[in-house]
Formats: C-alpha cells, sequence, structure tokens
C-alpha cells in the first residue's frame, strides 16, 4: 500500500522566478489590466480599481520591499526543497491547473490524471513582443525549451481506477500530441524546476480545472476529490511513498489578505468546513488556484502543518500583486 508522507503547498508566481529588483518590469503589465479579480465577484479595471482604494500601496511598492519580500519567498521555497528532500519520496502528485497550456476550449476536463511515461514540456511563443520579464520565467517554469520529466505509469493507473471506484468519474490521458500545445504548463514545471534541486523524482500531474467556466469544481467537491485522492493513493498496489503537492494561489490578481488568512488559517488547523465554505465568488481569475490548495488539503488528512509563510506581494499603488502561501504538512 503507497502512502502519503508530505504535503507541500506552494504559489508559482512569476515574482518567485525573478529577483525582487525586476519585480516591477512584471508590474508594468498590470496598469494596463483592464479585468482585475475582485473577491466580491467584480471585475475592475486597473484605474477604477487605484481609485477606489486610493492607491494606499504604495509604500509596500518600492525596490527596496521587493527585495527583501523576494528574500522571505526564497527561504520558504529553500525549506520546502529541504523538507521534501528530508521526505525522500518515490514519486510526487502535482495538483495543478491548465491556463490555455494543454488544454482548451475545445475539450476541459474538470479533473484529469496523466499517467504516461514522461510529463512532456514545450517553449512557450516568445518573441519581440513579449514582456521583458517573460524569458526569465519561460526558464523557471521549465517553459523555455523542450523537456522531459519522467512519469509514474503504473501508480498512475492505480490513481485513475481509485478515483473511478469511489465514484469520481475523471479524464485520462497518456500522451500529448498536439505539437501546437505548451504540454504540461507551469504550475508542474516550476514544482520540478524550483523544489527537486535536479533530482529525478517520477511525478503524477492531476489537473484540476480552476479557471474555465462551466465546469469548474465547488471548493467543497476540491475537498472531497482530495479524500478520493488518497483512498486511491493508500488503494495502490505499489509501495511508494508519496509527496502530495498543491501548486499555485493564493489571490491574485488583486491580493485579498482577508481572504488569504482564512484560507491559511483553515489549512493549517485542518478546518475542512471552512475551506469547503468558501464563497465561489472569490475564488475567480489566478484566486482559482486556492482550489488547488483545498484538494491537497483533503488528501492529507491526518498529516500536521510543520510551518506556514505568508506574504501579500503587492507591485503596484493600487493592491494588485499575489498573496504568496508556502508551507508542508507531515
Amino acid at each position: 500500500m503507497a502512502r502519503i508522507v508530505l504535503g507541500v503547498g506552494t504559489s508559482h508566481s512569476p515574482l518567485l522566478t525573478l529577483d525582487g529588483s525586476r519585480w516591477a518590469e512584471r508590474a508594468r503589465d498590470d496598469f494596463k489590466n483592464q479585468r482585475l479579480n475582485m473577491s466580491d465577484g467584480r471585475w475592475l479595471a486597473y484605474d477604477a480599481l487605484a481609485a477606489e482604494v486610493a492607491n494606499r500601496y504604495a509604500p509596500e511598492c518600492t525596490t527596496e520591499q521587493f527585495v527583501a519580500k523576494s528574500r522571505i519567498c526564497q527561504q520558504a521555497l529553500d525549506r520546502i526543497a529541504d523538507d521534501l528532500a528530508a521526505a525522500e519520496p518515490d514519486v510526487v502528485v502535482i495538483i495543478g491547473d491548465d491556463q490555455d497550456e494543454l488544454f482548451g476550449p475545445a475539450n476541459m476536463p474538470a479533473i484529469s490524471v496523466f499517467y504516461g511515461e514522461k510529463v512532456a514540456m514545450r517553449p512557450r511563443l516568445i518573441d519581440g513582443a513579449s514582456p521583458s520579464w517573460l524569458p526569465t520565467v519561460a526558464k523557471g517554469y521549465a517553459m523555455d525549451g523542450a523537456y522531459e520529466f519522467p512519469g509514474a505509469p503504473a501508480f498512475a493507473l492505480d490513481l485513475i481506477e481509485g478515483f473511478i471506484a469511489c465514484g469520481v468519474d475523471i479524464g485520462a490521458s497518456a500522451r500529448v500530441d498536439d505539437p501546437r500545445t505548451a504540454g504540461f504548463g507551469h504550475a508542474y514545471g516550476f514544482v520540478v524546476q524550483r523544489l527537486f534541486r535536479g533530482r529525478t523524482i517520477p511525478i503524477v500531474p492531476i489537473l484540476l480545472n480552476t479557471y474555465f467556466p462551466p465546469n469548474v469544481p465547488t471548493p467543497a467537491r476540491c475537498y472531497a476529490i482530495g479524500r478520493h485522492l488518497r483512498s486511491a493513493i493508500e488503494r495502490s498496489t505499489t509501495a511508494h511513498r508519496v509527496a502530495v503537492v498543491a501548486s499555485g494561489g493564493l489571490s491574485h490578481f488583486v491580493v485579498d489578505e482577508t481572504l488569504d488568512q482564512e484560507v491559511v488559517d483553515a489549512l493549517v488547523s485542518g478546518n475542512s468546513a471552512a475551506l469547503e465554505r468558501l464563497p465561489v465568488r472569490a475564488l475567480s481569475s489566478g484566486s482559482s488556484e486556492i482550489r488547488n490548495w483545498i484538494a491537497m488539503s483533503g488528501a492529507i488528512e491526518g498529516l500536521t502543518s510543520s510551518w506556514f509563510e505568508y506574504q501579500p506581494l503587492y507591485r503596484t499603488p493600487a493592491g494588485t500583486g499575489i498573496g504568496v502561501g508556502f508551507g508542508t504538512w507531515k
């Protein structure tokens, strides 16, 4: 029987692949954003948001602040990498989301498990019109070239069969045939590139549709999916030591510290009811990736929070940016 030996949660923001001195490059794109998601369900243009909050976050948006925050985030990522190395997993299950990298409007499963031998990553199109920060970020996401990470086919098939036995009707795939896709996206590449430290560890990508209606799972369903994932892992005929990683989040592209703290408190205390009742209207756009953490939390019931680091990363005076979270459960 396989067993979960480590739970991991990590944000995968572009800011985490850039030196803090370069965060202002990413911030420039925010000023042009005409559709920023608010936790009350509204969508605002940047100028409207700036007027509403009276640019109160300007003191947070200095190079000195960016560099200091970057240092804290990188230390947290190093700590996750240490915990992952110490746990010595035989396989890492990564719960992430697809953002037009592998799936699209022609086919968008609510949840899918990959059971192929090779997890393919392909370069995103970078040209002269690309933002200055994109090439560095693409490298941090393993999307600057063609990569192949080892999968865990037999174990992934056990998970698929376990999900079906639990009543979770899922999508499944074993190949990436369309050369026009980017393959598996940044939610997976970031984890391997930043946390594995060059080690070869088989991965099983679980793709949760957090972004794209109409078939986005509710928070309660995400938690139930996590519980069924644990059941499927424990039903596996392998004796694998398994790490389960949630990739993405927390609130973005407008930072909402109140929402983030509610999520963090529930994750750390194991308060499943609080996670299940999170309002759907608050989980749109980038904030939708909180669903990956909810699913991870369902999978690691019984493990205890070891530590957690939360940082609100404001990158413009209007409060755009991301609330990042990092932590492990043992």
